[in-house]
């Protein structure tokens, strides 16, 4: 099946509709919530929640000894919470700093988690083959049910980010101002903290424990380089996660053996390498342009105000003298010569050079400017 072909059965067909629209809403959601968390310089900590997570689905799985989403994902969300207020309580009890703490959680709750894997993984009952599959993610294991939790809990998002937006945005830019106006600062900490943990346990189901936190960080990071503003870099985020959601599994659907989840977050990276390469502010390319353009035209002011240094100091400037110093002056090139006449301001015949009318007072301009700054 190819692409064409994939978005045409999209409509039709049950089984890749559900997951199209469970990525869609799932990138979308985590791509909001990933710009508070890149913005807040908590980049690590979607790796650390998402890690955090797996002895929760394991202690779930125990307890009920069912493979129920539901069950397993709520048990992901109270240990993604206790690894959460972990590391908070690490970084404010102790000298340790955040990445220390994000190390420690990550390695701790990972490895208590693959603990337990391996043990039920050893139980004689039957029921419990498939865990694995949130190391992972496994798209085609989403259900209708677990589209509708996904909107529902993205509805809730939107909700409270809408309610609160105010509240949010002073304590991302200034938490003490944010703090003297009399707003609980750690309450409202808390609330978007809970919320960012809350979409990474929605995402484990599709793609896995070790994967999750590009999900969270890729759209974000891409969104940032295209805005300054929180609620325009909110929105692409959101957009471009709900494309890499869509992107992703047409791609995986429509080649064999490709799992979803690594192809969306490959997508989603694709975005972040165009978002760093291309955006007309912050990118790669338009950087390099900026910086041949300033430094073409910091040669050009050179020369302009060469020439006009001799225009000032000699009486021929057509003199062979002068032209001699012309040529030896280290800023004067062929092709800043070219631009020069190309503005009117220097006329050429063969080697001989003059400045027009146009040229000397936009010399003498910027020669008297730059004397005043070297005073």
């Amino acid at each position: 099946m190819d692409i064409q072909e994939y978005f045409s059965l999209v409509f039709s067909d049950y089984t890749l509709r559900t997951i199209t629209l469970g990525t869609a809403i799932l990138g979308a959601v985590t791509g909001m919530l990933g710009s508070f968390a890149v913005l807040r310089k908590q980049s690590l900590l979607g790796d650390a929640i998402s890690h955090a997570a797996l002895p929760g689905i394991a202690i779930a799985f125990l307890i009920t000894g069912a493979k129920d989403s539901n069950i397993l994902l709520l048990g992901a969300l109270v240990s993604g919470l206790i690894g959460t207020f972990w590391i908070r309580g690490i970084i404010k009890k102790t000298h340790l700093k955040s990445d220390t703490a994000l190390g420690l959680i990550l390695s701790l709750f990972f490895g208590f988690g693959m603990l337990l894997l391996t043990f039920i993984q050893k139980q004689p009952n039957a029921n419990q083959a498939g865990l694995d599959k949130y190391l992972f993610g496994q798209a085609a294991t989403l259900v209708e049910s677990d589209v509708w939790m996904m909107a529902i809990v993205t509805g809730i998002c939107l909700l409270v980010l809408l309610v609160f937006w105010k509240e949010f945005k002073m304590l991302l830019f200034d938490a003490d101002y944010t703090k003297t106006l009399g707003f609980n600062t750690k309450l409202i900490d808390i609330l978007i903290t809970s919320f960012i943990v809350l979409a990474i346990v929605l995402g484990l189901q599709t793609v896995g424990v070790v994967l999750m936190s590009a999900m969270l960080l890729a759209p974000a990071a891409a969104a940032r380089q295209w805005t300054n503003s929180l609620a325009v870099m909110v929105f692409l985020a959101a957009l471009f996660g709900a494309f890499s959601g869509v992107f992703g599994t047409a791609i995986s659907a429509s080649q064999n053996n490709l799992s979803t989840g690594p192809v969306i977050v490959l997508v989603a990276a694709v975005f972040v390498i165009i978002s760093f390469v291309f955006s007309p502010s912050r990118g790669l390319l338009f950087k390099q342009i900026r910086l041949i353009k300033n430094r073409r035209d910091l040669e050009l002011h050179k020369t302009l105000a060469f020439m006009y240094n001799i225009a000032e100091n000699h009486e021929n400037i057509s003199h062979p003298h002068a032209i001699k110093i012309l040529n030896n002056f280290q800023g004067f090139t062929r092709g800043t010569l070219q631009k020069l006449v190309n503005k009117d301001y220097v006329t050429l015949d063969g080697n001989m050079w003059s400045l027009t009318k146009d040229g000397f007072e936009a010399a003498s301009n910027l020669y008297n400017q730059q004397s005043s700054n070297n005073e």
